[in-house]
C-alpha cells in the first residue's frame, strides 16, 4: 500500500504529474470520494447479517467490521454512510458513542465512532453497527413483479460501484481498502439470494419459518464496491466446470447458450494473465433496468439482458468482465481518479482474449470501434472538459458524473501505443502479466503503475522518456497519438458507409439487401458507427436503408441502438417512438442516455422526450434516472427516487 516516489529515470514530466495530482511531498492518504481515511486504520473483514424486507423496500442489517489501527492512540473511526438509519454501535461488545456529520451531496454522511479505548498500531477491534437502509438507497433497486421477466415475484439487486456501497453497508467505502467478507442473508423462502462470493449453504430462518437464510463467504480480499447482492426468482444452469449462469427462468436457457464459451475465455485469460484466484465464475443476467453492460462482481459477474443477441456476437462483455478478475478486482485503482488503471487494462486484456480466439485482425477491428466510442464521449463532454483527462481530478466531483468511455478507450489507446513502442503484443502482455503479479491483492495509483513500467522496461527508458506523459494523463480531449489500426475487417464497412454518404437520391436504387450478405454483426455495427460520425444522412436515405436492410427488425441491441440514433438524427419522425421505447424498455446507460439525448435534440420532440422520461423515471435505476435527468436538464430534486 505504500506510495513510492518516482525514480529519477522516469523523466521530468513525471515529477510534474506528481505535483499536479497532489502526490508529492508528505501527504495523508485519502480519497476525495470518501470520508474514511485509510492512513489511520484499515478494515480487514466484514461479517454481514442482512434481512431483506420486500414490503418496506429496506435491508435491516448488522455489520461487524474487523478494523486494524495503523497508528498509536487511534481513537475515532470514521465510516462512510449514505441515507442509513444507524440504530446502535458497539466496539468489542462495549457500547460506543457515535455521531453523524452533515450530509454531503454525493459522499453521504460520515459516521464518527469514538472507541471506548485507544488502540495501538497493529491492534484490531470488532466494530458492530446495527442499521437499516433507506428506501432511496442509491445502491439498491427494488423491482415490482411487473418490472421482472416473470411478472410474479419482486426482485432486488445492488450496484455499488463507484461509491454506493455506503448506502447499503456502513463501511470504509474506498477502493484503496480491501477486505474479505462473510454474509448471512434472510429472504422470503420462494426467492433465492446470490452474492459476489462463494455460496456456503442455506437453512430455514430460525426466527421465521417463511424465510431462508443463505450464507456466503469471500476469502479473497476485495474493495467495498464489489460487494453485491441479488434476490429474486432465480434459476441456474451449469455452463462449465466452475461456472453457472443465473437468471429468471425466462432468460436462463437462452443465457446458457449465449455464454457457453465462458470456460474457454477463462482459460485464455489465465494463459495471458495468470491463475484465476476467485474459485467460482458465475454469470447473473439481470432484469433490463440494470444500468451497465456488465459488472465484475467477484464470483458473480452481472450482465445486462441486452447482450443476449442469440448468436454470441455480444458476449465480448463477458470477456471484459472476466478480465476484471485480474485488472480491477485483483489489482485495483486506489481512488476513482485512477479508474483508467482498472478499465484501460481490462479493455486491453479483453481484446487480447479476442485476439487469441478470433485473430489479430479482430482485435484491431474492435480497437477501431473503441476509438470512435472515445471520440463520441469527448464530443459529449466537450474537448476541453477536464473529465476527459485520463487522470481527472475528482475533488468535489461525483464519480458517477465522470463515468464515460474515456478511462476505457483512452486508457486502451495509451497501452496500445506503448505496445507499439516497446516491441509488440507479446512483449507488452509480458509487462501486463508482471504488473498484475507485482500488485496483486493491492490498490495502486497511476504513479505506481508508471514506476513499474519504467522498472520493467529499464533497458528502454529512452523510448519511455519520449512519451508525452502530460498530454496522455493530464490533458483533456483526444489522445496526442492516434494509433494506426489494421483496417482489413473495416474496409468493407468503410466502403459501404461511403457509398451511402455520397449517394444522391437517384443513386438509391443501387442499394440492395445483398450489401450486408458478407458483413458480420460486428461489421454492421461498425458500418452504422461510421455513419454516426458524419453529418446526418438525408431522410430519403434512411428510409431507403430501412426498405432494403430492414434494420428495424434487428434484435441485436448494439445494431438497433445505432440505427435508431441514425434515424432520429435524420429527423425520421416514425423512429422517435421506437427510440424512446428502446430507451425505456431497458436501462443500460450506454443506450438509454444517448437515445434520450438524440430525441431531446430533435426540437419538435423535445417535450415528448421529457414527457416519456418523467413517466418512466420511477422504474429506472437511481443512477440512470439521475444522469438522464441531468442530460435533459430536469431538476434533480424533482427526479423520483425509489
Amino acid at each position: 500500500m505504500s506510495r513510492c516516489p518516482l525514480r529519477c529515470m522516469s523523466s521530468c514530466v513525471s515529477g510534474c504529474l506528481l505535483s499536479v495530482l497532489g502526490l508529492s511531498g508528505q501527504i495523508k492518504m485519502s480519497d476525495p470520494c470518501s470520508f474514511a481515511s485509510f492512513s489511520t486504520c484499515l478494515t480487514k473483514h466484514l461479517n454481514l447479517l442482512l434481512h431483506v424486507d420486500f414490503n418496506r423496500h429496506v435491508i435491516r442489517g448488522k455489520v461487524q467490521l474487523t478494523v486494524e489501527a495503523l497508528e498509536d492512540r487511534f481513537s475515532v473511526l470514521t465510516l462512510d454512510t449514505r441515507d442509513l438509519n444507524i440504530m446502535s454501535v458497539s466496539v468489542n461488545q462495549q457500547p460506543a458513542r457515535f455521531t453523524l456529520g452533515s450530509k454531503h451531496s454525493f459522499k453521504g454522511t460520515p459516521l464518527d465512532i469514538t472507541l471506548p479505548f485507544d488502540l495501538s498500531r497493529g491492534q484490531q477491534v470488532i466494530v458492530e453497527v446495527a442499521y437499516e437502509t433507506s428506501q432511496s438507497a442509491s445502491a439498491l433497486q427494488w423491482l415490482t413483479p411487473e418490472q421482472t421477466a416473470g411478472k410474479k415475484q419482486a426482485y432486488l439487486f445492488s450496484q455499488c460501484q463507484a461509491h454506493h456501497c455506503r448506502s447499503m453497508v456502513p463501511c470504509q467505502d474506498t477502493p484503496s481498502i480491501k477486505h474479505t467478507y462473510y454474509a448471512q442473508v434472510s429472504v422470503p423462502k420462494d426467492l433465492v439470494a446470490v452474492m459476489s462470493a462463494v455460496r456456503d449453504g442455506q437453512e430455514v430462518d430460525p426466527q421465521d419459518s417463511s424465510r431462508i437464510i443463505y450464507r456466503f463467504r469471500q476469502p479473497v480480499a476485495m474493495p467495498s464496491y464489489l460487494i453485491a447482492i441479488v434476490v429474486g426468482a432465480l434459476e441456474s444452469r451449469e455452463i462449465g466446470p466452475r461456472s453457472r449462469v443465473w437468471s429468471e427462468k425466462e432468460f436462463v436457457d437462452k443465457a446458457a447458450i449465449e455464454f457457453s464459451e465462458t470456460e474457454t475465455m477463462l482459460k485464455t485469460a489465465e494463459d495471458l494473465a495468470g491463475p484465476y484466484v476467485w474459485g467460482q465464475y458465475d454469470i447473473l443476467v439481470l432484469p433490463p433496468s440494470f444500468p451497465y453492460g456488465g459488472m465484475e462482481n467477484p464470483c458473480l459477474t452481472f450482465a445486462t439482458p441486452t447482450v443476449l443477441a442469440g448468436d454470441k456476437s455480444l458476449s465480448g462483455v463477458i470477456a471484459h468482465e472476466i478480465s476484471h478478475s485480474w485488472t480491477g478486482n485483483l489489482v485495483t485503482n486506489r481512488t476513482w481518479e485512477h479508474f483508467w488503471l482498472n478499465e484501460g487494462h481490462t479493455v486491453y486484456l479483453e481484446r487480447m482474449i479476442g485476439r487469441c480466439m478470433e485473430g489479430e485482425q479482430f482485435r484491431q477491428f474492435k480497437a477501431m470501434g473503441g476509438w470512435k466510442d472515445l471520440q463520441d464521449s469527448v464530443n459529449t463532454f466537450g474537448a476541453d472538459n477536464p473529465l476527459t483527462n485520463l487522470v481527472p481530478s475528482l475533488q468535489d466531483v461525483d464519480p458517477d458524473d465522470a463515468f464515460s468511455s474515456v478511462p476505457y478507450e483512452k486508457g486502451f489507446a495509451l497501452l496500445y501505443h506503448l505496445e507499439e513502442l516497446l516491441g509488440g503484443p507479446e512483449v507488452f502482455m509480458g509487462f501486463v502479466k508482471s504488473y498484475i503479479q507485482r500488485f496483486a491483492y493491492s490498490s495502486v495509483t497511476t504513479d505506481d503503475w508508471k514506476n513499474y513500467l519504467f522498472t520493467y522496461f529499464k533497458d528502454k527508458v529512452d523510448i519511455l522518456n519520449k512519451v508525452d506523459w502530460n498530454a496522455w494523463m493530464l490533458t483533456p480531449g483526444m489522445p496526442p497519438v492516434k494509433p494506426k489500426y489494421d483496417t482489413t475487417l473495416a474496409d468493407a464497412c468503410i466502403a459501404l458507409s461511403q457509398r451511402w454518404i455520397k449517394a444522391k437520391d437517384q443513386d438509391l436504387n443501387g442499394f440492395s439487401e445483398s450489401d450486408l450478405k458478407t458483413l458480420s454483426s460486428h461489421q454492421l455495427i461498425e458500418f452504422l458507427s461510421l455513419l454516426l460520425q458524419e453529418e446526418p444522412l438525408p431522410l430519403t436515405h434512411v428510409k431507403k436503408m430501412q426498405e432494403v436492410y430492414n434494420l428495424n427488425a434487428s434484435t441485436n441491441s448494439e445494431i438497433r441502438f445505432r440505427w435508431l440514433r441514425l434515424c432520429v438524427r435524420s429527423k425520421w419522425e416514425e423512429a422517435v417512438p421506437l427510440a424512446l421505447k428502446m430507451a425505456t424498455e431497458q436501462g443500460r446507460m450506454k443506450f438509454t442516455r444517448p437515445l434520450f439525448r438524440e430525441v431531446f435534440t430533435f426540437e419538435k420532440y423535445r417535450e415528448e422526450a421529457l414527457r416519456v422520461f418523467v413517466a418512466h423515471r420511477a422504474a429506472m435505476h437511481p443512477v440512470t434516472s439521475g444522469l438522464v435527468g441531468k442530460d435533459l436538464k430536469v431538476d434533480a430534486s424533482s427526479t423520483a427516487r425509489h
